[in-house]
């Protein structure tokens, strides 16, 4: 190695530290994060300032519930990679002694994956489980101090809150992504014209109205439904607009129960949207 090779390397490395807090400068060449010639490029810059965000927005819940309970129990839904789940780890739930993370993903190939990342880079209280995030309540027991899932896909955010509640979870942190099913229903009602306001009608009358329209209101139902329940919401945007439209950051913490009078309050509130606009959500039909 040159001179000048081995200082632009050093250049490289002080460049990331900077950047990188955690504890695994070797996680972020797995996460493809940094190049195995440890460079990071523009795009990887951006990245991981989005990822030290959204662990700035999560960090204050967990910190609050490990204040309270020491062996916390935190559930990545939907984990894919397990990206969001070992930069966690790294930066936060190492020094969390007792904090379990467990990562729930369909594809079995990618639950191996992460295994044996965890393995070898000593994420020791990191698990995995192959499962659907309907089933999971099979393979990971309650009570839960938080679920996460960042950008599952449709009704997968759905499932990811039913589950939390059925498992009696203490806050929940969301990054929805694609959302189709309220989209379609607003589809039929606009062809049948079957809504008696038509002036309501043409707020999704054109698709790409119908689309965005579709997604702010399946937010909308999820953060009332999340509230009737007795959880107090916070909705954010996660990151600039100009990195994604798939930006909005549900966070709840369980305050309450549902006899509650603003839960009550907030449960008439959707039931009243909902026959406004003449919805039948998978997360209203399959509540617990």
């Amino acid at each position: 190695m040159t001179e000048k090779t081995a200082k632009e390397k050093l250049s490289h490395i002080n460049d990331i530290r900077e950047l990188w807090k955690g504890d695994s400068l070797e996680l972020l060449k797995v996460l493809h994060i940094i190049t195995r010639d440890e460079k990071l490029n523009a795009d990887s810059r951006r990245k991981l300032k989005q990822v030290y965000h959204l662990i700035q927005l999560i960090e204050p819940i967990i910190q609050q519930l490990y204040a309270k309970n020491p062996n916390l129990k935190i559930v990545d839904m939907g984990a894919g990679k397990s990206y969001l789940g070992f930069i966690l780890y790294d930066l936060v739930l190492r020094k969390l002694e007792g904090t379990r993370l467990i990562g729930v993903e369909t594809r079995d190939e990618l639950v191996q994956k992460s295994k044996e990342l965890a393995n070898s880079g000593k994420f020791e209280r990191m698990e995995f489980v192959a499962s659907t995030i309907e089933a999971a309540s099979n393979a990971v027991k309650g009570p839960l101090d938080l679920v996460c899932a960042l950008h599952a896909c449709d009704t997968a955010t759905d499932d990811a809150i039913l589950f939390g509640i059925h498992t009696n979870a203490k806050a929940f942190a969301l990054v929805p992504c694609c959302q189709a099913e309220i989209a379609e229903q607003l589809r039929t009602k606009a062809g049948a014209g079957s809504l008696v306001d038509l002036t309501l009608q043409t707020l999704f009358a054109q698709p790409i109205h119908r689309r965005e329209f579709g997604s702010h209101i399946t937010n909308v139902i999820r953060t009332l439904f999340l509230q009737s329940k007795g959880y107090k919401t916070t909705v954010t945007e996660l990151i600039g607009w100009e990195h994604s439209l798939k930006n909005e950051l549900i966070l709840a913490e369980k305050v309450s129960t549902p006899d509650h009078p603003q839960s009550i309050k907030s449960q008439k509130m959707l039931d009243e949207l909902l026959l406004k606009f003449q919805l039948s959500p998978r997360l209203v039909n399959c509540r617990s």
